[in-house]
């Protein structure tokens, strides 16, 4: 019991630190959509994405470690908070670009990154959020826009950790790293095509 209500406190603390750092005219959304290394590459060329910070959320280990979260064990997944305007890019648009540069429908993997950690989740930060994240994922099921069932997790978000400084803009720093090479650049060019009018610096 001690353990558990010491955790609710510390989230509660990293929580409210986390709302300050947010403008009147910024919204944050938080996703999980496999390793955060392509996500937070895809995410921060979006007009109106003004930061985008890989991190750790949803576990029950406070402020965990890079290397304690791949053991599967902590019950958080890699995930990216970002912070946008409003004005400029919608939380809807923004769960249009999630749902079409990842695979919703694998559970708890994507490409041969496998485990818990790596699973598809959206921690919304308010009940229009999750509304418009459980209507989408609805539509995209009506659609049969995917050959199978969306397992995507849709849950509160109570947390969020960030991860160690040298994960942070991982891609840009670290070009030539195979798994950038590899596995990254053919989301990015996947992306850019589908999304060309909402991308910076056009």
């Amino acid at each position: 019991m001690k353990r558990t209500w010491l955790f609710v406190f510390l989230t509660f603390l990293t929580m409210n630190m986390t709302k300050s750092e947010v403008k009147s005219n910024e919204s944050q959304a938080t996703f999980g959509g496999g390793c955060y290394w392509c996500v937070e590459t895809i995410f921060e060329q979006l007009k109106g994405v003004h930061e985008v910070v890989s991190g750790f959320s949803g576990g029950e280990v406070v402020n965990p470690s890079y290397k304690e979260v791949c053991t599967g064990l902590t019950g958080h997944a890699e995930v990216i908070r970002i912070t946008f305007d409003p004005g400029v890019i919608s939380f809807q648009e923004l769960l249009t670009v999630f749902f079409s540069v990842h695979d919703p429908t694998t559970l708890n993997r994507q490409g041969a990154d496998v485990g818990t950690q790596y699973r598809s989740v959206v921690f919304y930060h308010n009940p229009q959020q999750k509304e418009e994240t459980e209507a989408m994922i609805d539509e995209l099921q009506a659609q049969g826009v995917f050959d199978a069932p969306i397992v995507t997790e849709v849950s509160p978000l109570i947390n969020f950790f960030q991860a160690e400084n040298y994960h942070q803009d991982y891609y840009n720093n670290n070009p030539n790293q195979p798994y950038c090479r590899m596995v990254i650049n053919p989301k990015v060019d996947k992306f850019k095509k589908a999304f060309k009018e909402k991308l910076k610096n056009r």
